[in-house]
């Protein structure tokens, strides 16, 4: 269920008519029905009873008004309060470590060209942790790569990117524009931690082709990732936009 879901519900409450929420709320009166359709189905019980062209609440009607209120309640005082801190409080960010070094930079500082009252605080660490640190109210919001796990965070796509494998100048994978997948089980990997979503998403795919890697190096840092392969240490699967100056040098 939604806060639309709570919303139409409440004002079909208050108006004791489908016609007359729907145009309080700016909507056609199928699609509040259909919303108050959907609600019953999901709770298995039927909010109002239809008696003479007038809708009545049912029992169980009577004790959803009262959840649906309180959330809609909530997320106004949320609203309310997350206005305040970008007027002038702190906001308290988590970013994963390939977004905090290649796309947080820029995203904070036009915000805080626009917001210059209001303090952003950065944390950066794997995606899993970050995920750990908002259910714990430690953080107010994360932006990080990968899906998210943890099923009581809310989550938005704000941005698309790329992994990219990347191998050292004399690799014998260097220059050439395509690599068989069964190449890639002969190389020794170097990859991020476990809990950072580019190690998820690498593991998802190559677990979805039925290809095994062989692991010698793990790490949490881009850098120091990138470096080691530079070394001829092994080869590796990393944002793009983490070696975009590499690859404009043709390094």
């Amino acid at each position: 269920m939604t806060l639309r879901h709570f919303q139409i519900f409440v004002a079909v409450c208050d108006a004791m008519n489908m016609t007359a929420a729907a145009k309080s709320l700016f909507l056609s009166q199928s699609a509040v029905s259909q919303a108050i359709s959907e609600m019953e189905r999901h709770y298995g019980v039927h909010l109002f009873e239809r008696l003479s062209r007038r809708l009545y609440l049912t029992e169980a009607g009577e004790n959803l008004l009262g959840y649906a209120r309180h959330i809609i309640r909530l997320n106004r005082d949320a609203e309310g309060e997350m206005r305040s801190l970008c007027k002038n409080g702190v906001i308290r960010v988590g970013a994963s470590v390939t977004i905090g070094s290649c796309v947080l930079p820029g995203l904070i500082s036009d915000f805080q060209h626009e917001n210059p009252e209001c303090l952003v605080r950065v944390t950066e660490d794997n995606t899993m942790q970050v995920e750990q640190m908002i259910l714990s109210d430690r953080l107010d919001l994360g932006l990080v790569e990968g899906e998210t796990i943890l099923p009581d965070i809310l989550s938005r796509p704000f941005l698309e990117d790329t992994l990219v494998l990347i191998c050292g100048a004399e690799h014998p994978f260097a220059g050439r524009a395509w690599v068989e997948p069964e190449e890639l089980e002969r190389e020794n990997f170097i990859l991020r931690e476990v809990g950072s979503g580019t190690r998820k998403t690498f593991e998802d795919a190559m677990n979805e082709s039925g290809l095994t890697w062989k692991e010698t190096w793990t790490c949490n840092n881009a850098d120091t990732i990138k470096a080691a392969v530079a070394a001829g240490l092994g080869v590796s699967v990393i944002s793009r936009r983490a070696v975009r100056k590499e690859a404009e040098y043709g390094l």
